[in-house]
């Protein structure tokens, strides 16, 4: 289901609402800003919500996961919430492990997915993972405008639907599946520019290869992290198995405020990075390296962000990442395919 004008937030209201009813128990991982705003949803739903809480920079804590399907014999926890891949802290979790974790105690708990800084860039298997319901929105690996929130739901998430209790109106599947089979498509008026520019999307990343695409993030990601180690500084995630393909936070020294680097380098270089949010606000900034982005692209950013870490007095050898970046791509990138 595309719903249009609503982004990822509407996206996240449209998978709650329509699987689960109010009062019902949910598992669900705080470990960012993003997750923050989705258990804020959830919580507002009425919905009793577990929050299983990890220090920022760390991944879903599965082992207290673990802990809570063991002690729920009679399945009273409905669904398992979790974002991927969480942007405020460049940290990917491992989906593949809570649907071993939900099949190994036979719990029959729908898997809710955020994927909005995810899918279409990073390694996402819906039907293997048992993803119940996966959300993204077009701003982050389709390369679109905000305001497209994409929907897609298991037979079991459609089933569950049928008789789940919240309260949704705009967000009812059950209008939107009615309007597919009439073949007029959407109940409201959709956003037809944005729709356009999804078929020229999915044209681009049909034409690349979805598992190229995916080696492509990965290649950039590695980058990335070369550069941000051979300037002496570190990443935001703890541990290389959640380090995240599309978007790396920054540690920066106390003695620099982060934002005075994203604003600096809006200003002089017209380059864009992301402020720390919440808990590590002042402390990182991000790299944001997804979507129709190449290693040319890359190197730029990054040579950019080597000025501006100068211009802000953080001691950084001009062209160390750069060529530490540099290095590593030219021994992976491989020729393009439609060009050999």
């Amino acid at each position: 289901m595309t719903m249009t004008g609503i982004a990822g937030t509407g996206a996240w209201e449209s998978a709650l609402t329509n699987t689960l009813s109010p009062g019902d128990r949910i598992v669900s991982f705080l470990i960012g800003q993003f997750s923050l705003l989705w258990i804020d949803q959830q919580q507002r739903l009425n919905f009793k919500v577990d929050v299983v809480e990890s220090d920022w920079g760390q991944g879903a804590d599965l082992a207290v996961l673990e802990s809570k399907l063991r002690q729920d014999p009679t399945h009273t926890i409905k669904a398992i919430c979790i974002v991927h891949n969480e942007t405020a802290t460049g940290v990917t979790n491992d989906l593949s492990a809570v649907r071993k974790l939900l099949d190994a105690y036979r719990h029959p708990a729908l898997l809710l997915v955020d994927g909005v800084s995810s899918i279409c860039a990073l390694d996402f298997r819906m039907d293997e993972w048992g993803v119940d319901v996966a959300l993204t929105g077009s701003q982050k690996a389709l390369s679109l405008p905000t305001g497209l929130g994409i929907v897609c739901a298991s037979p079991k998430a459609l089933e569950a639907s049928k008789t789940a209790k919240s309260v949704r109106v705009f967000f009812d599947w059950k209008d939107y599946l009615k309007f597919y089979k009439m073949g007029t498509y959407w109940p409201y008026t959709p956003s037809i520019q944005l729709l356009y520019g999804l078929r020229t999307a999915l044209d681009l990343i049909f034409e690349e290869g979805l598992d190229n695409v995916i080696k492509r993030h990965t290649r950039l990601g590695t980058a990335t992290r070369l550069a941000v180690e051979a300037w002496g500084l570190k990443n935001c995630t703890q541990k290389q198995e959640w380090f995240s393909d599309t978007v790396t936070a920054v540690v920066v020294p106390s003695y620099i405020e982060s934002s005075d680097i994203v604003k600096h380098a809006w200003k002089r270089y017209n380059l864009s990075l992301g402020l720390g949010l919440n808990k590590v606000a002042g402390k990182v900034f991000r790299i944001g390296h997804l979507g129709h982005l190449n290693e040319l692209q890359l190197l730029g950013c990054l040579s950019g962000v080597e000025m501006v870490l100068k211009d802000v007095g953080y001691p950084v050898k001009l062209g160390s990442g750069v060529a530490a970046a540099a290095a590593y791509l030219s021994n992976s990138t491989p020729l393009i395919p439609s060009r050999i």
